[in-house]
Formats: C-alpha cells, structure tokens, sequence
C-alpha cells in the first residue's frame, strides 16, 4: 500500500454538556483529524488530546504541529509504502512521548491498510469479537442527588456499568448517595491523580464500598505511592494516566501498584502499542479496558476495534456518538444497545463511513501534504 497524501483537518463539536474531571470543565472538544489516502483507500484516525496541557504534556495543537514538522516527513523518509500497517510504531520509536499525534497518524495508516486488504480492522488486529460492552463516564456533579438522576438517565439508555469522577470534597458523599441508591450498581470512580497517599483513610471508606476499581487515584507519575496504596486495599487500582508504555505497564505489573489497566490508545501511541500491552497484561494476569478521550466516531471505531482482544474483559468507556458530544462525523453514528452492547460492522477498515457534510460543517482548518 502506497502513501499519496496526508490531510490534516481541525474540527471542533460542542458537547451536550459540560463535562466535569478533577481537573477542570470541557464544553467543546476540539480534534484533529488525520486522513491517509493511499493507492488503494483511504484512512481515518484522530487526536482527541485536550485544548490545554491538563491531562498530559499534549494538546491537540501541539500534536498537529509535531505531525507536521516531524512525524509525517518521518513517515514520508522512512515508510511511504506499508507492507505491514506495525511497521508504523517502529518508525516512531525514535520519537519521544507525543504519542497522541503518534496514534492519530498510525491508527489511519491501519485504517487504510484494513481497507486495502478488505478486513475489518478487529479482526486484522486479531480481535475474537465482534461485540463490545460499553459503560459511561460520569463528571463531578454540585449535589450527591444531582449525581443520582443522572446515573437513572444512562441507566435508562442501557448502561450497565458506571464511573464517576471524584475530587477532594466531591467523593465519599457522594459515593455513599449512589451506593444506597444502586446497591447492585457496577460502580468505578475515577479520581484523575486528585489525591495522595496522605488520603490513605479516605480510600479505605471508600473500599467499604464494593466498588468495582479505583482508577488513577494518585499522580501520574506516582508508581510507587500505587503500590503503597494497592496493598492496603481490597478494591483493584487501575492505572490510566501512569500507563504510557509498555514499559510503564511492566514496571507497574512488577511493583503491584494495578490489578487492571485503562488502554487508551490515543494515550499510548497506538494500535500497535495498545496490543502490546494488551499482551503483555494477558501473559501476567491482569486484565485490561478501553478507556475514552472524548473522541470522534473515528476514535471510538479504533477503540471498538483494539476492544475486540481477549483480554479486555471490562465493560469499557465506548458509548453512543451523542453521548457526550452534540454530533459525530460518522455514519451510521455508534448507538449501545439496551444490554449495554455495541456490536461493530462487519465492514473493511473501522467499519463506519466518514459523513463528509458534517465533516466539512466542523472543519475549522485544513492541510494538504503530500507523499
């Protein structure tokens, strides 16, 4: 398969609502859209980083800068015909971090690669299903009540399984609200490194309640303050923002400071990487999912596809288009079912195609580079 061009679209969707992390409200999301057309089809991948540096060092105008200046003349010196859509990740492992540009120009090259060959991209990756569990993600709301309705709300849509975002003075509260009120609720909370080993008696209230995993309840780069912690817990810790690289994930895996692992693939720089880790979890005992970005219909379609692995074996945070954003630049746009399923199309490449009206409709800036 032969690289012809690379087209670099800036698109920007409102959300529905603001959505609430520890570290602050999104009201729009702002992503950049990768488009590698080749000899034989065109690919789709995108870069869902935040407008500002607060989840990582990246945002998504640092990644279109990087992809311009390096990864794509990189690409062009080094693999301008794709015998193997992994060859992609070799390339890049001269490249320090950066890796949702990394992911964004990878994961469209896997796109077009899937479609040339005229495989779904899960099965290409290796996946054994073809229907996914999705769960939603739920922001830090003002009142415990407030938390309660909206939990009813997705409950109603078909979500099974349900995270909420936590932070210092929005936590133990509410969590016990929620616990009374759903007491056979799949219930996970996510506090995004909002806290320290000094909140070790907080966790170990929350531990009382049969919650499913913790997720990054310490700082990034906090791997031995997990372990300290994993110890004195019932509950499994997942790590999300500590997990890089495989290298990350084999440290964290040896110290013990996980039971389960938050595969983002735009976090780790891939599809290629994602299986890595994914294997390597596999080979240890310790089980992954896929976690969300607030990505396009393109991104949720990549991550459908590494879902498909076996050992995803937790609901993941895959939802319907209009979840969070107002729209999606697919069709047919993703819709979970009332068991909480999303069953991916039997299709080449990501198995959904781009509506290219609506694309244009939240295109805000356009390059052309060709190969």
């Amino acid at each position: 398969m032969k690289i012809d061009s690379v087209t670099l679209r800036r698109i920007k969707i409102p959300l529905n609502e603001p959505f609430t992390p520890s570290f602050g409200s999104i009201t729009d999301k702002d992503l950049l859209i990768v488009e590698v057309h080749t000899d034989s089809a065109t690919g789709y991948g995108d870069d869902p980083a935040l407008s500002l540096p607060i989840y990582n060092e990246e945002t998504v105008a640092s990644g279109e800068l990087v992809l311009k200046e390096f990864l794509l003349p990189l690409l062009k010196r080094n693999l301008k015909t794709v015998d193997d859509p992994f060859d992609v990740a070799k390339v890049f492992k001269c490249v320090r971090r950066n890796y949702f540009a990394r992911s964004a120009i990878e994961t469209a090259v896997f796109d077009a690669y899937a479609k040339s060959v005229h495989k779904p991209l899960y099965q290409l990756l290796g996946g054994n299903k073809n229907r996914i569990e999705g769960g939603i993600s739920i922001g830090i709301k003002k009142t415990p009540q407030e938390l309660i309705d909206t939990i009813k709300i997705y409950q109603k849509k078909g979500y099974r399984r349900i995270k909420v975002k936590i932070k210092p003075g929005f936590d133990l509260e509410f969590i016990k609200a929620v616990r009374n009120e759903f007491p056979e609720l799949e219930l996970q909370v996510d506090a995004n490194s909002a806290y320290t080993l000094d909140d070790i008696d907080l966790f170990k209230k929350l531990d009382n309640f049969d919650l499913a995993l913790i997720e990054q309840p310490l700082g990034c780069e906090d791997i031995i303050d997990h372990a300290a912690l994993q110890k004195k817990l019932k509950t499994p810790i997942c790590l999300d923002e500590s997990i890089d690289s495989l290298d990350d994930a084999r440290q964290a895996i040896d110290i013990g400071a996980l039971k389960i692992i938050n595969i983002k693939v735009s976090r780790v720089g891939g599809l290629a990487n994602a299986k890595a880790i994914h294997d390597y979890a596999k080979e240890h005992g310790v089980g992954v999912w896929c976690g969300s970005m607030l990505e396009s219909g393109i991104g949720q379609a990549h991550n459908l596809a590494i879902a498909s692995l076996e050992n995803y074996r937790y609901s993941n945070d895959i939802m319907s288009s209009t979840c969070y954003l107002s729209d999606d630049i697919i069709k047919p746009q993703i819709e979970i079912g009332k068991d909480s399923f999303i069953t991916i199309p039997e299709r080449e490449g990501i198995g959904y195609d781009i509506d290219e009206e609506k694309l244009q409709k939240y295109t805000f800036k356009l390059e052309h580079f060709d190969f």
